[in-house]
């Protein structure tokens, strides 16, 4: 398959933006104080770039994030854009909507669902648990899962502060496996990364390839991160690897493109295109 190594991605772009309002360095609590890769904010022993994946994707993502939530470098989002060519990121304040996402939500290309546990919404109406696969014909609407990317604290009052999301349905997920996140800490085994739920929503739509290549990508860069984290050097056959390279060999198998070479999964920081 080949490498996604296009412009800066949505989350990326928003992160630029959002560096640029800070008035001073933003720290990350508990990571590693060293240079960071700035396509996959890895230190450079441990980049990644090599292994991102290049997918087609009808349905997309929109991430509303909390306003810190893109300096985080254990932040998922980063990982759904590097995956799902049409994903799109916007800050959330309290007060206004970014004009670009009212617009967004408003094309008629694409029928949102806000993604969101369904005991918390009223009416109870608004609630699914499916959605129209994304492989319809041409004049089907493609499915646009919308997810608040933040804590579940500041989740819950973004659902609620944000009414221009009221007219849309909500999707609620009942995964069965509980969350395989290591990244930040969370009281309960039943609350998802926000790569976890973008994995889940390409599954329902019908996007078995990306659901299974996000789930992958994310055990890959967790074993990056928590290895550089602890000084440790990058397992290229773990578990994580292994089965990025069998999403990766399947894909090319049934498209016909060439595998993801044995080369790529040992590319240092530098030695690819786009990784700075």
């Amino acid at each position: 398959m080949p490498e996604n190594r296009g412009m800066p991605h949505a989350v990326s772009r928003l992160r630029a933006e959002r560096l640029a309002r800070s008035a001073k360095p933003f720290l990350a609590r508990g990571g590693f104080k060293r240079e960071r890769c700035p396509d996959c904010r890895l230190v450079p022993s441990h980049c990644m770039c090599a292994l991102r994946p290049s997918l087609t994707t009808r349905a997309g993502v929109c991430l509303i994030m909390a306003d810190i939530e893109p300096l985080k470098p254990t932040n998922t989002g980063w990982l759904v854009a590097d995956v799902v060519p049409d994903t799109f990121a916007f800050g959330w304040k309290r007060t206004e909507a970014d004009p670009g996402l009212l617009a967004l939500l408003a094309d008629p290309q694409w029928q949102p669902y806000v993604v969101f546990p369904g005991q918390y919404v009223a009416p109870p109406e608004r609630v699914v648990q499916s959605v129209q696969p994304s492989t319809g014909g041409a004049a089907a609407r493609r499915p646009l899962f919308v997810l608040l990317d933040a804590t579940w604290t500041e989740a819950r009052k973004m659902f609620r502060r944000s009414p221009y999301l009221d007219p849309f349905p909500v999707l609620s997920l009942e995964p069965e496996q509980m969350s395989q996140y290591k990244l930040r800490r969370s009281g309960r085994d039943d609350h998802f990364c926000t790569s976890e739920v973008a994995a889940l929503c390409m599954s329902l739509a019908g996007e078995h390839l990306a659901g299974q290549a996000l789930e992958a990508y994310l055990a890959a860069f967790t074993h990056h991160y928590l290895q550089a984290k602890n000084q440790q050097p990058v397992d290229w056959q773990s578990a994580g690897h292994r089965r990025l390279r069998e999403v990766f060999d399947g894909a090319s198998s049934r498209s016909g493109d060439a595998p993801l070479p044995s080369a790529a999964m040992a590319a240092p920081c530098g030695a690819v295109d786009g990784c700075a």
